[in-house]
């Protein structure tokens, strides 16, 4: 047996887990062999049915309406999803396989085989949510840091034998550790939990024989998860891990302390140094928050008019947050002026694995002005107290 591939014999049942590089040629042909050759009851694959129905139909993204996406709030999840997968997409760019593949060559052949297959992954949504909610104000910094390195980082490119190593126990044991270490929320999220997940759902499945096609990062987390679910020292409720965490009472309040604070120190102003004031305090307030907020547009190369939205809406936004967003009229701006093409939603994920393509295509152009005015904004906003209190008292 390959060392990539873990039979466990727990009671009754058999698993049979191939632990997966997702951009791995070899893995292909494992999946597709291990299949052919144990003739399980059921094939489960580390998949929900929005990635697999983007692997299954790549066409999907030509469907895509951006102004939805904006009206919804989800360019900053859409954008984390294009990072993730354009992370994969570099490091497979020098192979034959495009990431996913393994775990869609398992349900093709399962479907070839006529035996049944399911989809056991927790929605990426929900995935993404949870990773964030969870994450402290830095860790969520640190993600959005890691996560533009991996859109725009020029790194030398994985080797098919740099690939296959990855799969390898003491190589994926560093990189856990390693991810522990920077990212103790995300891990748990991305690994820990999903590991646990995925055996539920595994266990929770009809059949005395399985072929489970995961990567190699879940295989031991897991396997441990399956004995403990067998022994009884666990159960596969999996309720409390795929919902959305409830925003915390501080974080319902944080965001209205920076307005609250700008609105009492023009208050406090004006009272201090009379209605006179008035004037030159708004003028200090609109230069801050404009000014970071057009060199975030700026940098993101938006739309001169788009530029100028920024500037207007971003003393409001300062004054209103998180009732009034940027982002929602930069992006809209945007999008409206520069309305995406056919071409750009084909080429949407190929596009995304690059910096010159993110400015080149112009569904991604305004994902990064959504980013960037909001980032600019943000700072504006806090770079406002000290601004307003020299005005006043300097």
């Amino acid at each position: 047996m390959s060392d990539t591939v873990t039979r466990l014999i727990l009671g009754e049942r058999e698993y049979v887990i191939i632990g997966t590089a997702h951009v791995s040629q070899a893995s292909i042909q494992e999946v597709t062999e291990v299949i052919r050759a144990e003739s399980p009851d059921l094939v489960a694959v580390e998949l929900d049915a929005g990635r697999y129905r983007s692997l299954a139909e790549p066409q999907t993204w030509e469907k895509l309406d951006i102004f939805d996406v904006l009206k919804k709030r989800q360019g900053f999840l859409l954008l984390a999803n294009l990072a993730l997968s354009s992370f994969q997409k570099k490091i497979g760019d020098n192979v034959a396989a495009k990431p996913g593949q393994e775990m869609l060559a398992a349900v093709q052949v399962a479907q070839e085989l006529n035996i049944p297959f399911e989809l056991i992954d927790r929605e990426i949504q929900i995935t993404l949510r949870r990773a964030w909610k969870r994450s402290s104000l830095w860790g969520k910094n640190k993600l959005l840091a890691l996560l533009l390195s991996s859109v725009f980082s020029s790194e030398k490119k994985l080797e098919e034998q740099d690939i296959e190593s990855l799969k390898k126990k003491n190589e994926l044991d560093h990189m856990m550790d390693e991810l522990a270490k920077e990212l103790p929320t995300v891990k748990s999220v991305l690994i820990d939990e999903r590991d646990r997940y995925l055996a539920s759902k595994l266990y929770e499945s009809v059949g005395k024989k399985f072929v489970v096609v995961v990567g190699a990062g879940h295989v031991p987390g897991m396997s441990r998860v399956l004995k403990d679910l067998h022994s009884g020292l666990s159960t596969s409720d999996v309720t409390d891990i795929n919902v959305i965490p409830p925003p915390s009472w501080w974080s319902r309040v944080w965001p209205f302390l920076i307005p609250a604070a700008i609105i009492g120190l023009i208050v406090t102003g004006i009272l201090v140094k009379g209605s006179a004031a008035l004037l030159p305090i708004l003028a200090s307030l609109a230069l801050t928050t404009a000014g970071f907020a057009v060199l975030g547009s700026l940098l993101a190369l938006a739309h001169p008019v788009t530029i100028l939205v920024a500037a207007i809406t971003a003393p409001v936004a300062a004054l209103f947050h998180p009732l009034v967003h940027v982002f929602y009229f930069t992006g809209t701006s945007e999008a409206s002026l520069r309305k995406p093409r056919v071409r750009d939603l084909e080429n949407l994920s190929a596009d995304s694995s690059s910096l010159r393509g993110f400015y080149r295509n112009r569904v991604l152009r305004i994902l990064l002005v959504v980013l960037f005015s909001t980032v600019g904004a943000t700072i504006g906003m806090y770079a406002t107290l000290p601004v307003l209190l020299k005005t006043f008292f300097g």
